[in-house]
């Protein structure tokens, strides 16, 4: 059986966020463990729907042993700090010199990491580490559905494969793909696959890329049945809209033993991501028309009503604290009504020493400076502050082991708003269990997400409203100031309109 090296090194970048993602962010880690390295790697991983954690579990399972490298991840933001690529990128490389001989490399990368010094972040460690190891060694990866890919990325790895479901509910599963085509591809002796890669003539907006909504659905649909055909290890990447490199933006690509096989099948599935682009829209509205139309579905409605803070995703570079959509909510007098999570360790940690039932005066939120919004001030009464750590139950964290800590709930008029000392978007449930808010009981709930959510909270709500309240991530491309792309990539697709 084969000895695998193992690795991760996360990060999705918005260029245009405020805030840059620095080596303590990587120690802190987001969603997932924090910054890990050699033996203690599999452990912290484990449980957790990530590829690196999949691929493991099955490498594990079909006889193979694991040589762990490093993992590193660290929430949304603006551009990696070349301090803390390096770094990073160099304990991967000090813990490959000490495992020794090894059959294979995967990577569980997620393919839109822009650094300080680097455009292509996955692509120039794709590049190191082929010159590190020759050209023989498979290198494999795993990437996100976002991935903004790069002809040298898919060049320099063995293969490469990405998620096909947004929400993200199959990461640890692609994690497992991987390792049956690994484990296939060691056993027959097979050269190095060839690969094909195509662009996208266009940007997708972030949220229309949901795969629980046409053409995404169709197109992911359609990966698995192109791949199940013709054997080419086949992926649609829907690009992730806000970095302002030239290969931002939506790919197809594909890896079989026949150039021309490969080039057929990426060439077949870019053409149906293209013959639909008039599709890849949606509407938004603004926060007060948001409300007010929540307000009369929640007339009929025996369900909640979600109000998707889109623009203000911390699972896309948003700040987390930005009030648009709360002062909107509490400006229409709604009652019965839940949202978060707002990121304000500071709020928090006063409400916590204040305890349960205290009223406190604090200015909430908005405290990153985004254009158009201000922090809400006001008295706010603390219902609860518990400790911030939780099993995740949803579809996309399954089961993940998390610390928001420090942790509050605070009312003010008839909203409940669920405060975080870490920057995590509103993708489960129990991030407002855990505060004593059951959100199927709710009439209106506050999320900030652009379509995690969906795997949790849409199936408990009667409807669900995207929303532009102020927030770096911008509902839409056209509204980015793009100084970089690759000559003729149309910031929108064709035929649809943006705005609120």
């Amino acid at each position: 059986m084969a000895r695998i090296a193992v690795a991760g090194f996360r990060h999705e970048t918005n260029t245009f966020a405020p805030h840059k993602a620095t080596l303590p962010e990587f120690e802190t880690g987001y969603s997932w463990p924090s910054l890990v390295r050699g033996a203690d790697l599999p452990a912290a991983v484990k449980g957790f729907n990530l590829g690196i954690s999949g691929f493991i579990d099955r490498a594990e399972a079909q006889g193979h042993s694991i040589a762990p490298l490093v993992f590193a991840s660290a929430a949304p933001s603006a551009q990696v700090t070349e301090d803390a690529y390096e770094t990073i990128v160099g304990m991967l490389f000090e813990e490959l010199a000490w495992v020794g001989t090894i059959d294979a490399i995967f990577l569980n990368l997620h393919g839109a990491m822009v650094a300080e010094h680097l455009d292509d972040g996955e692509g120039e460690l794709l590049q190191r580490l082929r010159q590190k190891v020759g050209p023989a060694l498979p290198i494999v990866v795993t990437l996100d559905y976002h991935a903004n890919m790069s002809r040298d990325a898919c060049e320099h790895a063995t293969a490469i494969t990405g998620y096909r479901a947004y929400p993200h509910d199959d990461m640890a599963e692609t994690g497992e793909r991987m390792a049956v085509w690994l484990d296939k591809h060691l056993a027959s002796g097979a050269k190095r696959p060839a690969v094909a890669f195509r662009q996208t003539p266009f940007l997708i907006p972030l949220f229309a890329g949901c795969t629980m909504r046409a053409p995404a659905d169709e197109i992911v649909a359609a990966v698995a049945e192109i791949e199940a055909e013709t054997g080419v290890l086949l992926t649609f990447a829907g690009g992730f809209p806000a970095a302002d490199i030239p290969d931002c933006g939506p790919s197809v690509y594909g890896y079989a033993a026949d150039q021309s096989a490969a080039e057929a099948a990426v060439n077949r599935l870019a053409e149906m991501v293209e013959a639909r682009e008039k599709d890849w829209g949606g509407d938004v509205l603004g926060p007060e028309a948001a409300v007010a139309e929540a307000k009369g579905l929640a007339e009929s409605a025996k369900r909640p009503i979600v109000l998707a803070d889109i623009q203000d995703n911390p699972g896309a570079g948003g700040t987390g604290d930005t009030m648009g959509l709360i002062k909107a909510m509490l400006d229409a007098g709604i009652e019965n009504a839940a949202a978060g999570l707002v990121f304000d360790p500071h709020v928090a940690t006063i409400a916590a020493r204040a305890g349960e039932g205290a009223e406190i005066s604090v200015a909430l939120g908005g405290k990153h400076d985004v254009p158009g919004d201000s922090p809400l001030t006001g008295n706010f009464k603390v219902i609860c502050a518990p400790s911030g750590r939780m099993i995740a139950s949803g579809p996309l964290y399954k089961g993940g082991r998390m610390d928001l800590h420090p942790m509050a709930r605070l009312r003010i008029g008839g909203i409940d708003i669920v405060v975080v000392g870490k920057r995590v978007q509103a993708a489960d449930q129990e991030f407002f269990r855990h505060v004593g808010i059951e959100p199927g009981a709710m009439r209106f709930l506050g999320i900030k997400s652009s379509a995690h959510f969906r795997g949790h909270f849409q199936p408990i709500a009667d409807a669900v409203l995207d929303v532009a309240a102020p927030g770096a991530m911008a509902a839409f491309p056209d509204a980015l100031p793009f100084t970089r792309l690759r000559a003729g990539v149309r910031v929108m697709p064709t035929g649809v309109n943006s705005g609120a």
